[in-house]
């Protein structure tokens, strides 16, 4: 599975405007909503089940990341969206270290084995950390657009 097919491009958020780890969900959610992702009447339901998944465990898995996902019979398809904070939010990481990059996760419930595989796909990326400091380097969606075609195409090469 390719991140440059999974991630919606409307979705993408070169510059967060929340300051905190709820709001940063709501913000993210909202581009999958206003990209046609995710419906409106679903907004509150969807975000509910990401703070709920939040408060059994942080998605914020160190080195400055986070993925924050949920399933729900509403969505349609796997859908990524991805949001860069220059200051850095407080997702209760496992190491206790600011989140600057959150690729938020939404899959329908009917397909766990997707899920899974856009998970692993993610975090293939995220675990390394020239990936990490690119995207924490771009400044607008297409560089984030060209940076997720370029690793897709590392990975099918390397």
């Amino acid at each position: 599975m390719k991140l440059s097919e999974i991630v919606v491009e409307r979705a993408v958020v070169p510059e967060l405007q929340a300051t905190d780890r709820d709001g940063v969900i709501e913000e993210l959610v909202g581009s999958l909503v206003e990209a046609g992702a995710a419906s409106e009447t679903d907004r509150p339901v969807l975000i509910e089940r990401l703070l709920a998944r939040e408060q059994k465990s942080s998605t914020g898995f160190g080195r400055g990341v986070a993925v924050p996902h949920a399933k729900h019979a509403s969505v349609s398809g796997i859908s990524v969206a991805i949001g860069v904070s220059r200051g850095g939010v407080d997702f209760a990481s496992l190491d206790k270290q600011p989140v600057y990059s959150v690729f938020l996760l939404l899959s329908p419930e009917d397909q766990p084995d997707a899920h899974l595989t856009a998970m692993e796909a993610i975090f293939r990326h995220l675990s390394k950390d020239t990936f990490r400091r690119a995207l924490r380097q771009t400044t607008n969606v297409d560089e984030i657009k060209t940076l997720l075609v370029e690793v897709d195409a590392q990975n099918l090469g390397g």
